[in-house]
């Protein structure tokens, strides 16, 4: 497998990455700050009120997004086994 090659797979794998990480953390960082300003509003200041509902978006986040991730991740392995079947051959 020459040089290129890996250098594109570990590129389109770290960008996989980026990518499903972004998707799954967005939301909990969107409901965080909604808590966040909730708390400044109303002057109350518990560190444990904001963890459950981020918790509870990012469960909810992976409930629908699971499919989509699954399916990502399984087309970054068939390209990866079909590059090296490539390099056999």
């Amino acid at each position: 497998m020459s040089p290129e090659m890996l250098a594109e797979i570990f590129g389109r794998a770290l960008f996989l990455v980026v990518i499903l990480v972004a998707a799954i953390i967005l939301p909990s960082l969107l409901v965080g700050l909604l808590v966040s300003v909730f708390q400044a509003a109303t002057q109350i200041n518990e560190q444990t009120l904001s963890f459950l509902p981020r918790l509870l978006a990012t469960l909810i986040t992976v409930l629908l997004l699971g499919p989509w991730i699954l399916q990502e991740l399984l087309d970054m392995s068939r390209y990866v086994f079909e590059a090296a079947s490539m390099v056999t051959q």
